[in-house]
């Protein structure tokens, strides 16, 4: 292999592990217990913003479910497809913030920190409520 081959192929290899260390992706959204799998969720980046959909619901019975407690325009919608993560953004340091994040269980919103973990494969996420947080480990599906 040449010296050109191999700065390629390396070269190659860090843009992966860049982009995986973004929060752009599907993810797998386990509840604050740590263990119960609730949903899967893509985020996407446009004009430097994060947004995040949720594209599946695993618990069946909840297929249908809306929003009763959204206090927005998001209100009595589907929480299928619905957005729950609009406009983080980088903040130099690898995490992703000035966001927010909806608890569609709740109808509670939060301000939104991201971070990668784990060289992308995991995703911490915090929403704060005032002085307070929540945070959950998402797990990286694609």
């Amino acid at each position: 292999m040449t010296k050109t081959m191999i700065a390629l192929a390396l070269a190659g290899a860090a843009g992966l592990a860049q982009a995986q260390a973004t929060p752009v992706g599907l993810w797998k959204t386990i509840d604050d217990d740590g263990k119960t799998e609730k949903s899967l969720v893509r985020i996407v980046e446009a004009a430097g913003l994060l947004a995040g959909k949720v594209e599946k619901i695993f618990d069946a019975t909840k297929q249908n479910d809306v929003c009763k407690d959204c206090g927005d325009e998001r209100k009595d919608k589907p929480i299928l497809g619905m957005t729950i993560i609009r406009n983080a953004k980088s903040s130099g340091d690898g995490t992703w913030e000035g966001g927010e994040i909806l608890d569609p269980a709740n109808g509670k919103v939060y301000r939104l920190r991201l971070k990668p973990e784990d060289g992308g494969k995991k995703l911490e996420v915090r929403g704060y409520l005032g002085p307070f947080f929540r945070n959950q480990h998402w797990v990286r599906v694609e």
